[in-house]
């Protein structure tokens, strides 16, 4: 992307809902009235929101930005999305890209193995039913590992498999993919190339205009504890990339 052009956030989420203030993870959690709120910022500030195929084409295509602009990602599928996030997007006519865990779809967030309950994901249904009113999907992998403790092959299976097991639920094609904890190799970034996915985004932090390649997408977390000013701080003014890339040993 030229210098001086507008700038691009793809903004990071994960569960998003009711709850209390939470003791520990806060980037985790977002209150749906601070969600709210941030779309209503979003529209009065007059930030394009972008689906990812739309951001991967600004970025690396021949589609240039007009005006700022952001995509929302949401990590891991929770049921809450469903319940609160979902209505609050469709009232503003804003797209998002879900990450899904393939084998855990129904089920829930075994993986967390710090919480004593694990939170719900949306099930097969519930999926389909977004899919059918717009909400896009992608690929978390099978099971939510560390993909950089993995053996090869296992890395090549849960990247692939769990996109021709979301295409087989959806119906349609499944472009983008997420690498979970973002947690990978240079291997990693092989296979997901091989696995035919147009984009993967990372927990690198940084506006996404200073991504290298469509298969490391540089992202803002959103937390607990972002107010509104915190919110528009981290639209405005974190444009510094913070991590490694694929060819460093791992990310996490």
């Amino acid at each position: 992307m030229p210098p001086g052009a507008p700038t691009l956030s793809i903004l990071m989420y994960h569960q998003i809902g009711r709850y209390p203030r939470p003791d520990a993870h806060r980037a985790l959690f977002c209150h749906i009235d601070r969600f709210r709120s941030q779309l209503a910022y979003l529209d009065r500030a007059g930030f394009d929101v972008l689906s990812m195929d739309q951001a991967v084409d600004s970025l690396f295509g021949r589609r240039p930005l007009t005006r700022r602009s952001v995509v929302i990602t949401v990590d891991d599928g929770y049921d809450d999305f469903r319940e609160h996030a979902w209505p609050a997007l469709q009232e503003r006519g804003f797209p998002a890209m879900v990450y899904l865990v393939g084998s855990l779809i129904g089920q829930r967030s075994s993986w967390q193995t710090h919480r004593p309950d694990p939170a719900p994901l949306m099930t097969a249904d519930a999926v389909r039913r977004l899919h059918r009113e717009g909400c896009h999907f992608g690929s978390h992998t099978l099971s939510h590992p560390r993909l950089s403790h993995l053996p090869a092959a296992e890395q090549r299976r849960e990247i692939a498999d769990s996109k021709r097991q979301l295409e087989d639920l959806l119906g349609a094609e499944v472009a983008h993919f997420c690498y979970p904890y973002g947690d990978y190799t240079a291997r990693s970034r092989e296979f997901v190339a091989e696995a035919g996915y147009r984009s993967a985004t990372t927990c690198i932090r940084g506006a996404g205009n200073l991504s290298e390649h469509p298969l490391e997408l540089t992202r803002k977390a959103i937390s607990y504890g972002d107010n509104l000013l915190g919110f528009a701080w981290k639209l405005h003014f974190k444009q510094a990339r913070k991590g490694k890339g694929a060819l460093a040993d791992r990310v996490s």
